[in-house]
């Protein structure tokens, strides 16, 4: 059948009768062919856990993967690790990361890792009973032996009397296949609902 497109397309391979009407974006996105779509992979919810481990990550289906996750009463800062062993272990070395803090104190600064046990932190909250955060993170090629793995992020939390908020990014350097994931605090424990997502790419003819 015939799609509708929004705008001009000079090159348009597929015969068009115009705008997408909503019976065309139900039958592409049934199909999976709906650029930026996503499928929820897996959601997961612990309490007072020192990991949340996602281990069927689709990898070989999608090159984007989106991570959400809202957390309470973590005991440090929620670090992201990869595994390329389908999380019988995680990498512990050789990342490189760097992002900005900001604070409401007026704080603003950078922090960044010179020997990274993870690829970058993924939220900030506090001990408090109140204290909360939440975050979001794009991770980029996973599933590509030829590429490296990239992380980009953004947090936000409230510990005790200060709202911090954090973004930037981190780098796996070694060209290879990431097929788990794990979130975890540098130390203690923590509480909180993580879902994964892939991510559609936009359909070609």
């Amino acid at each position: 059948m015939p799609y509708g497109y929004l705008g001009t397309q000079p090159n348009q391979t597929v015969k068009n009768t115009g705008v997408l009407s909503v019976t065309d974006v139900a039958e592409l996105q049934s199909q999976g062919k709906l650029g930026g779509s996503l499928e929820l992979i897996e959601e997961q919810t612990v309490s007072s856990a020192s990991a949340l481990d996602f281990i069927d990550i689709k990898e070989n289906v999608y090159d984007i993967h989106y991570l959400v996750g809202g957390f309470t009463q973590q005991s440090d800062n929620i670090s992201i690790r990869l595994s390329n062993d389908n999380g019988i272990s995680f990498l512990s070395s050789g990342y490189n990361w760097a992002q900005q803090e900001g604070q409401t104190g007026g704080i603003f600064g950078e922090l960044k890792a010179g020997t990274p046990t993870h690829i970058g932190y993924f939220a900030l909250a506090g001990t408090g009973a109140n204290d909360s955060g939440n975050a979001y993170c794009y991770l980029y090629n996973l599933g590509n032996s030829a590429k490296y793995s990239f992380v980009t992020n953004l947090s936000i939390g409230w510990a005790s009397t200060v709202g911090r908020m954090t973004f930037g990014g981190g780098v796996q350097p070694t060209a290879q296949i990431i097929n788990a994931i794990r979130i975890n605090p540098n130390s203690g424990t923590f509480s909180g609902t993580v879902k994964l997502y892939g991510v559609k790419q936009i359909w070609v003819t």
